[in-house]
C-alpha cells in the first residue's frame, strides 16, 4: 500500500526495518513478535522499495530500549540517517525504537533534517512536518511512559513479595530450596558442620586473618556453589570468608535491598552497587530460614567485621617498648579516624593522630593527654588479676577447647569425605574396559589423585591429634598463686628497678591496643582490647585550661549565680554543684575558689564577709590616694617600689595606708612637680 508522503527521493535511497526486543528470555519465548517484526519486509515493498534496497538491523535483540548506550544497531541507525543513506525507517511500533525521549527526540530532529521518514504498523510520518513530529512526539512520550509504568508494576509486586519473605533469592552454599519452596539446610552434614565451624571460629579468634591461617594450617576447605549450582570445596580466601560472614541468610533472615545504585555504569553496561550499612537495608524478614547463628550474633559478628577494618587496614605494627614517658606507646589508635596514635613529648606528654595532617595538610584529628591515659589504663592492667579474671580464663579455655573439638571434628570429616571419592575412583577404573587405553589411564590418573589426597589429610588429621595438648585445670596452689600476684603487681610496678621499657612490656602480655576517642572536652573514652579479644571500658576527665572549655560551662556558670543570690556560701554551692554533676576545669569536682572568682567577676558580692573596709578612718588606701591626686594608682606604686616613698604595709588592713592630712597631699603634689625626690611617711620626714 502505497503513502503519499513517500517521494522518489525518498525510494532512491534505503529502507532500513529496525528489529528489537528487550531481554534474550523475549527473543527465546515471543517467537510471534519476532516474525511481525521481520514481516516489515513486505511493508516496505508495498511502500515502493525495491527488494535490494531493503535492509534488516537486528543486532540489538535482547537489549533494554531504555538507553542507547549499549544499542550499537540502533548508533548504526543514526549514523546512517545522519550520512542521508536512509529514505525510511520502518519498526513495528515506536516502542522498538526507543523508550526514552532524550534518544527519540533527536533522532526525530535528525530525520526531520534529512527528509527520512518513519513508519510504524498505524502509518508513515514525515518527522519534518508539524503533524507528523506531534504524533511521533506523543507516541514517544506514551513509549517512556509505559515503560515506566511496567517497572512501577513489575517493582510494586516485587517489593510486596519481598516484604513477606517470598521473593526466592539466590541462596548461599549450605541452604537448599525444596520443589514446593520450602528452604532447608544443606543434606550434607560436613557442609552444614564447616559453615556453622566458620562461625564459631570467628568468635572465638576475633579476625578474618586468624580464622584463615587456623583453617589453612589445617588444611580444611569451605563449600562454595559452582556456577550449575553444585556443592564443590575450595580453598579458603579473605573474601569467601568475609562473605559467608556477612550474609544474612545464615542468621535465618531474608534480606532485601543490601546494595544501591550509583548513578553509573561499567564498561558492560552493567550498574555499578554499593552495599548500604545494616541500618538502610529495605526489608528484614527474621526466622525465615533455617539459622546457622542467632541474629544478635550476625549483628556482633557485623560490628566486629566493621572495627577490624576501621583498626587493622593500615599500620598494624606495635614497634618496640622504648624509654619514653608515655607507656602505650605503640598499642594506642584513634577511635576518631582509625590511625594509629604517636608520642608527643614537647611540654607535656601527650598522644596525637597526625596522620591526615601529614598525608593530607589537615587539622589534627586529636591531641590527647598521657599521663592520666596511662594511669587509667594501668588501673586496669592492675584489676585484671584477679578472681573474675581467672574465671574469664578458664571460659576462654573452655572456649578454645571446644574450637579444637570442632576443627578436629571438621578434619575428619574432610578425611572421610576424601575416602569416599578414592573408592568411587576406584569403582570407576575397575569398570573401565582394559583395551580402552586412553579412558583408563585418565581413571587411574584420578584414582591416584585421590588417594594422595586422602594419604595427606590423614597424615595431617594424624599429625594435629597427636600434638595437641588438653590444657590442664589450674591446681590450687597455682590459683592462689595467681590470685596473689594481683596484690603484688603495684609494689612490683614502683620499684626502683623498673624502668619504662619493662613496664611497656608488661602492659603489652595483657593489652592488645588501646583505642582513644575524645568525645567532649573534659571526656576521653578509652577501649581496651586484651589478648584474646576481651573488651572493656572506661573514661578520663583530662584537665582543660579554662571554665569556658567545659562542655557544660554555660550550665555550670547559670547554676552557679542562681545558688549565689539565693545567699549560699562558695563552699556550699560548690558542693550542690559537685553533687550535680559539674566541675572545675582542673579537677573533678568543683572548687570553691572557682566559685568565689565567677561570683565575683560577675558583681555577686557578700558584704558581711568582705575582708577589708573600702575606708579606713584617719588613713588613706592607694587607691583613694590616687583619686585625690588625679595620678594613676600605677604611679604611686611605683615610687614605693624604687624607695622614693618611704612606707611600711599595714600588718591589720594587709595594705599601704596614708595619714589622711593635708601635709600628706602636699609633699606628694610636690614629688610629682619634682620639687622634692623622696618622702619617708615612716618618719614623717622629707627632704
Amino acid at each position: 500500500m502505497m503513502s503519499e508522503l513517500v517521494t522518489v527521493g525518498h525510494l532512491s535511497r534505503k529502507a532500513v526495518i529496525y528489529i528489537r526486543q528487550s531481554t534474550p528470555q523475549q527473543v527465546l519465548s515471543n517467537q510471534e513478535s519476532l516474525r511481525l517484526q521481520y514481516a516489515l519486509r513486505q511493508r516496505a515493498q508495498d511502500l515502493g522499495w525495491h527488494e535490494a534496497d531493503i535492509e534488516v538491523i537486528d543486532t540489538d535483540l535482547g537489549r533494554s530500549g531504555a538507553t542507547a548506550t549499549q544499542r550499537e544497531g540502533f548508533k548504526d541507525l543514526i549514523a546512517r540517517v545522519t550520512l542521508g543513506e536512509v529514505g525510511i525507517i520502518l519498526s513495528y511500533e515506536v516502542t522498538r525504537l526507543a523508550r526514552n525521549c532524550s534518544d527519540w527526540y533527536p533522532l526525530l530532529d535528525l530525520c526531520g533534517y534529512r527528509r527520512c521518514l518513519i513508519g510504524d504498523r498505524d502509518g508513515v510520518y514525515d518527522p519534518g512536518s508539524a503533524n507528523g513530529r506531534l504524533l511521533l512526539g506523543l507516541k514517544g512520550t506514551i513509549s517512556e511512559v509505559e515503560l515506566h509504568t511496567l517497572r512501577g508494576r513489575l517493582t510494586a509486586g516485587l517489593l510486596s513479595k519481598a516484604e513477606r519473605g517470598d521473593l526466592a533469592l539466590i541462596l548461599p552454599v549450605g541452604l537448599v530450596r525444596g520443589p514446593h519452596g520450602v528452604v532447608t539446610k544443606h543434606p550434607d552434614r560436613e557442609v552444614q558442620e564447616r559453615i556453622s565451624l566458620v562461625f564459631a571460629t570467628f568468635l572465638e579468634l576475633g579476625s578474618v586473618g586468624k580464622l584463615l591461617r587456623s583453617f589453612r594450617h589445617r588444611g580444611l576447605a569451605v563449600p562454595r556453589l559452582d556456577r550449575f549450582g553444585e556443592v564443590v570445596w575450595r580453598t579458603p580466601t579473605d573474601s569467601i570468608i568475609s562473605r559467608i560472614l556477612k550474609n544474612p541468610a545464615y542468621a535465618g533472615a531474608f534480606v532485601y535491598g543490601r546494595t544501591r545504585s550509583c548513578g553509573a555504569t561499567y564498561a558492560n553496561g552493567k550498574t555499578i552497587t554499593t552495599r548500604r550499612p545494616m541500618e538502610e537495608w529495605k526489608v528484614i524478614v527474621k526466622d525465615r530460614y533455617p539459622a546457622y547463628i542467632g541474629w544478635a550474633d550476625f549483628e556482633r559478628i557485623q560490628a566486629m567485621l566493621r572495627d577490624n577494618h576501621a583498626e587493622y587496614v593500615r599500620n598494624r605494627t606495635r614497634g618496640v617498648p622504648r624509654d619514653g614517658a608515655a607507656l602505650l606507646q605503640g598499642i594506642v589508635w584513634c577511635g576518631r579516624c582509625g590511625h594509629k596514635m604517636a608520642v608527643e613529648y614537647k611540654n607535656a606528654n601527650r598522644y596525637v593522630c597526625n596522620f591526615l595532617q601529614r598525608s593530607q595538610g589537615g587539622p589534627l584529628c586529636q591531641h590527647l593527654p598521657a599521663d592520666p591515659i596511662d594511669a587509667q589504663v594501668v588501673a586496669a592492667f592492675f584489676a585484671t588479676v584477679s578472681q573474675e579474671e581467672l574465671e574469664a580464663w578458664q571460659r576462654a579455655q573452655d572456649t578454645r577447647r571446644q574450637t579444637e573439638d570442632a576443627l578436629d571434628r571438621a578434619e575428619a570429616q574432610q578425611v572421610e569425605r576424601l575416602r569416599y571419592q578414592a573408592l568411587l575412583a576406584e569403582r570407576q577404573f575397575n569398570r573401565v574396559d582394559p583395551d580402552n587405553r586412553l579412558v583408563a589411564s585418565e581413571l587411574e590418573h584420578r584414582w591416584e589423585a585421590a588417594l594422595r589426597e586422602l594419604r595427606e589429610a590423614e597424615e595431617a588429621l594424624t599429625l594435629h591429634r597427636a600434638s595437641r595438648t588438653q590444657p590442664d585445670a589450674l591446681t590450687s596452689e597455682e590459683r592462689d598463686n595467681f590470685l596473689a600476684l594481683g596484690s603484688q603487681l603495684p609494689a612490683i610496678w614502683h620499684q626502683a628497678g623498673m624502668d619504662r621499657s619493662q613496664k611497656k612490656a608488661l602492659l603489652r602480655c595483657l593489652i592488645e591496643k588501646v583505642i582513644l576517642h575524645r568525645t567532649s572536652p573534659e571526656r576521653i573514652d578509652i577501649r581496651i582490647v586484651w589478648r584474646g579479644g576481651e573488651v572493656s571500658e572506661a573514661q578520663v576527665e583530662p584537665k582543660v585550661y579554662a571554665l569556658h572549655a567545659l562542655s557544660r560551662a554555660a550550665d555550670m556558670q547559670a547554676r552557679m549565680l542562681e545558688l549565689a543570690r539565693q545567699g549560699l556560701t562558695d563552699a556550699e554551692v560548690a558542693n550542690v554543684l559537685t553533687s550535680e554533676g559539674y566541675r572545675s576545669p582542673r579537677c573533678h569536682h568543683v572548687l570553691a575558689r572557682t566559685v568565689q572568682v565567677f561570683r565575683q567577676r560577675h558583681r555577686v558580692l557578700r558584704g558581711a564577709s568582705r575582708t577589708h573596709p573600702r575606708h579606713i578612718p584617719g588613713w588613706l588606701t592607694m587607691s583613694e590616694l590616687a583619686r585625690r591626686l588625679q595620678v594613676s594608682r600605677g604611679w604611686i606604686e611605683h615610687h614605693v617600689r624604687n624607695g622614693t616613698i618611704v612606707i611600711v604595709r599595714d600588718v591589720a588592713a594587709k595594705r599601704y595606708l596614708f595619714p589622711d592630712t593635708k601635709k600628706t597631699i602636699d609633699v606628694l603634689k610636690k614629688l610629682r612637680l619634682g620639687k622634692i625626690d623622696h618622702i619617708n611617711f615612716v618618719t614623717s620626714t622629707s627632704k
